[in-house]
């Protein structure tokens, strides 16, 4: 396709948040909106999720990730976004100005109104988590082998043994076995799933995959080829317990050791990173401390569902497209929402409490630690209570969210800042 020079708003990232953000931008006054990104076609990862599970929330259809994909790639060119695939970013900058790079059109330079960052995340290597042994070839990250297995055709080995919990590895467990290979253990250095607890169940439990908490990979054995693996337990600072060691004999190891949110242009461009988060501090509107800026998906934590994904591009496409038709509008001031009691993270961090006179604003955290038992999600103002809701439990691997309702407003407005803690009934 032919791009223009000048845009409205411009989206980095076609998966499913770069798609929302496009779709919610031009639906609400935007004229002109492009995604740029750097695969060749648009979807994100979800074209190798072929796994079902996507979906259940946005349409009440258990989908696989492409056709989850394919309705917003659909949408989006109905309403007429435009695509440039294909394309690597180089540079944004404060004043959205956008530096690329296309085989087709060579250097590229667009101007934007607004920006809506939707990277989205990277997994995390060997190296990042510093595995000792030789380095032979068959160690691979679970998206990695996710990639080969479903879009490419090809099996990275027949033996397995899986490091981590994450979602992706216990997915992987699945459909590896599916392929007759066999996987022989699960390590999980935590004392809990880093996942969620329906695919431990779904695709550990049902297919008699064995999962061991509190232990992980002490060497890597194989000099061409990985030929087993040195296990071992973990006390409770993550160390090697003597005398647990054991031999695992495989072919191929898969990390699944946590995604890394995808923010080198942020930085580059001056966005403010959270240091838990590893994305960008964002209010509620998902507009980053670079005014025009907006960011949106796995780019700014990692969400546990894609229906999540969506909906934060839903919410960052609109605001970036309110910027657009009405300038800088009087947000009034802002608050910050800050984590207390057993949370980690909150995101927003920071939100305006106008935009509560007309409209839901949606909290979402991470604990520190699992509670087996009923808890209470708390938002408070020092020691006023603003509102709370019961869970039946609270785990770190799984996203806990409570909801501020209009009806609210007076109170958020009276508060200096807002605490939100997760604590025992």
């Amino acid at each position: 396709m032919t791009h223009k020079e000048k845009y409205d708003v411009v989206v980095i990232g076609s998966g499913p948040g770069g798609l929302a953000a496009a779709i919610a931008a031009k639906k609400n006054g935007a004229d002109d909106v492009l995604i740029i990104d750097r695969d060749i076609e648009p979807g994100g990862i979800l074209q190798q999720c072929i796994h079902n599970g996507f979906g259940m929330e946005t349409f009440k259809q258990d989908l696989p990730g492409p056709a989850y994909a394919q309705h917003f790639i659909d949408e989006a060119l109905q309403t007429g976004v435009e695509f440039l695939q294909d394309t690597m970013v180089l540079e944004i900058t404060r004043d959205h100005r956008i530096f690329a790079s296309s085989k087709e059109h060579g250097f590229v330079e667009i101007q934007a109104k607004a920006v809506v960052l939707a990277m989205g995340c990277r997994e995390r290597t060997r190296a990042q988590v510093r595995l000792p042994g030789t380095r032979p070839a068959g160690v691979y990250t679970a998206g990695t082998a996710q990639r080969w297995v479903n879009v490419e055709g090809y099996m990275p080995g027949k033996n397995f043994v899986i490091l981590g919990s994450g979602d992706i590895g216990m997915i992987m467990a699945r459909r590896l076995t599916f392929e007759g290979a066999k996987v022989e253990r699960v390590l999980e250095v935590m004392p809990y799933l880093s996942g969620l607890t329906r695919n431990y169940v779904q695709c550990l439990m049902d297919f008699d995959i064995q999962l061991q908490l509190k232990h992980t990979v002490k060497r890597i054995i194989g000099k061409d080829r990985v030929e087993a693996i040195e296990a071992c337990a973990v006390d409770d600072k993550w160390q090697p317990i003597p005398g647990t060691e054991e031999m695992i004999p495989c072919d191929t190891l898969l990390l699944s050791v946590g995604l890394i949110p995808e923010n080198e242009l942020s930085r580059q461009a001056g966005v403010v990173i959270d240091p838990i988060t590893a994305g960008p501090r964002v209010d509620d509107g998902f507009q980053t401390n670079l005014p025009g800026i907006y960011s949106a998906g796995n780019v700014v934590h990692v969400y546990d569902l894609v229906d999540w994904v969506t909906e934060a591009g839903l919410t960052a496409g609109k605001s970036a497209a309110r910027l657009v038709r009405f300038g800088p509008t009087a947000d009034g001031p802002s608050i910050a929402v800050k984590p207390a009691d057993n949370v980690r993270y909150v995101v927003p961090q920071t939100l305006h409490p106008t935009h509560l006179e007309t409209e839901e604003i949606r909290l979402q955290m991470r604990v520190t630690r699992p509670i087996e038992k009923p808890v209470w999600v708390e938002v408070r103002s020092g020691e006023k209570l603003i509102t709370r809701k019961g869970e039946p439990y609270a785990r770190p691997g799984e996203m806990v969210t409570i909801v501020l309702k209009p009806d609210q407003v007076e109170e958020v407005k009276a508060a200096a800042e807002l605490q939100v803690a997760v604590v025992e009934r």
